[in-house]
């Protein structure tokens, strides 16, 4: 009686090819989606130096100019050739305090507070302390509509997405950052920020002192 032959067990070379591909597939697939997820994530580094009352160093940015806004004299020769190429960075600054806002038109809060920036504007131009608007996640005229309707008059710049927001940590609007003329985080609003908190703020950045992170008012999540 002649043997019965068994079918091979071996995987050919296009099997291994197929499973190897398929694996690769799913460590690639995973690896993107970590990196999603991180790359994405607010940054807390800031918040937690000021919870140990130290500042931080102020994420760099470089953005487009929305409006120039009318400048206080005190600030008119350092400020204004930085804002007249229509882009600004942070770099051009440095030497300058400034009370960061981030905002948007579509925040029902940040309508509360816009009048608030605005007075604080008043006081604290004429001190050396620039109010800087930040536009986030917002058309273009919205956002000059919005300015328009609280009579704004700060310098203002855009960021069509919201990557700076992440880099300070923001996770909604608004949201206000008090930086040092040395480029340090020195304060930080979660919200709505009040009067009293504006100018505390101001004058921390105006003197470099630490101040800490505070909640604020109402806000609105990123989107």
């Amino acid at each position: 009686m002649s043997a019965v032959k068994t079918g091979s067990t071996r995987t050919s070379p296009l099997g291994w090819l197929g499973r190897f591909t398929g694996i690769a597939a799913v460590v690639l697939f995973m690896a993107l989606l970590v990196y999603g997820v991180t790359s994405r994530a607010p940054d807390t580094t800031i918040d937690r130096r000021l919870a140990d009352n130290r500042s931080a160093p102020a994420p760099s940015f470089s953005l487009e100019v929305l409006e120039r806004g009318v400048l206080p004299r005190r600030l008119q020769r350092r400020i204004a050739p930085a804002l007249a190429d229509g882009r600004l960075e942070l770099e051009e600054l440095r030497g300058t305090p400034v009370v960061l806002n981030f905002w948007a038109s579509w925040c029902i809060p940040c309508r509360e507070e816009a009048p608030r920036l605005q007075a604080g504007w008043r006081r604290w131009g004429k001190r050396g302390v620039l109010l800087l608007g930040l536009d986030m996640q917002d058309f273009p005229e919205d956002a000059r509509e919005f300015l328009r309707e609280f009579r704004i008059t700060y310098p203002t710049i855009r960021d069509q997405d919201k990557d700076v927001a992440t880099a300070y940590g923001a996770t909604g609007i608004p949201e206000t950052y008090f930086i040092s003329a040395k480029s340090r985080v020195v304060g930080h609003v979660i919200g709505v920020v009040s009067a009293r908190q504006l100018n505390a703020g101001a004058e921390s950045a105006r003197v470099g002192r630490p101040a800490g992170a505070r909640e604020g008012g109402a806000r609105r999540p990123a989107r």
